[in-house]
């Protein structure tokens, strides 16, 4: 992985998009990270701008989260067409044709919300999300209570196998055998991917694997936010900044 500043330039204009792939995280990224997981709102103009990418680039674009895939789709609006997604943070996968691939529920799920609904019922502002292959702790409304959070994800994920993963103001708990990074290889395997140059756009620790994924792959990673130590080597200021930028790509306006 290469070293790069923290003062990261903005990225180039892509002129020639049928030479590229991208990579793009939800949260943060194509939304306004909301002060809860499930108060985030979509801009009326994203589902038509993702669907100008998909057509201007030949469906050579995933959404790449650690939601679900049903919960991403559900947001876009984007359920009936084909858009390859990754949810879970890699460990299910739809294809742009809707086939669908994902591992069988844990069964620990259960005793890590048992544990989390205890902490959250003696801090008020925590919120426990539920999810298809793990499960969080999201404390933006409880700040203090962030490292009572930690500390009981780290135990959880000391007796339960699960791999423990921080986030802004979130501590996830998520089965292993895949990150953002394995996401981007298992796409970029196969047509219409394979053979171009990926891009990755995150703004958050969990999209660090997407962006030296895409690196190693002869691509970049693309950070949204403030500077920070990162394998990206580009910067975006805003979600506002990712779309503009995505409607360059796409041949138009956001």
């Amino acid at each position: 992985m290469p070293e790069h500043l923290t003062l990261l330039p903005a990225p180039p204009i892509v002129d020639r998009a049928a030479d590229i792939s991208l990579f793009l995280d939800f949260d943060g990224t194509l939304v306004d990270i909301a002060p809860r997981h499930d108060a985030v709102v979509v801009a009326p103009s994203l589902n038509g701008l993702l669907t100008r990418l998909t057509q201007r680039m030949d469906h050579r674009i995933a959404v790449v989260s650690g939601r679900s895939i049903g919960d991403i789709l559900s947001h876009l609006g984007m359920s009936d067409q084909p858009l390859a997604v990754a949810g879970s943070h890699g460990l299910e996968l739809r294809w742009m044709d809707g086939c669908h691939e994902a591992p069988q529920r844990p069964e620990a799920i259960a005793d890590a919300l048992a544990a989390f609904h205890a902490l959250a019922a003696d801090h008020p502002g925590i919120v426990v999300e539920d999810k298809p292959y793990g499960a969080a702790l999201h404390y933006r409304q409880a700040p203090d209570a962030g490292p009572a959070c930690d500390a009981l994800a780290a135990a959880v994920a000391a007796r339960t196998g699960f791999s423990l993963q921080h986030g802004k103001m979130v501590v996830e708990l998520r089965a292993a055998g895949a990150d953002k990074g394995d996401a981007v290889r298992r796409f970029m395997a196969e047509p219409p991917m394979r053979g171009t140059q990926p891009i990755f756009i995150g703004d958050d620790l969990t999209d660090e694997a997407g962006f030296a994924a895409a690196e190693a792959l002869g691509g970049y990673g693309i950070l949204v936010g403030g500077p920070r130590e990162t394998a990206a080597r580009y910067r975006l200021a805003s979600v506002a900044d990712v779309h503009a930028w995505l409607g360059g790509v796409a041949g138009g306006e956001a």
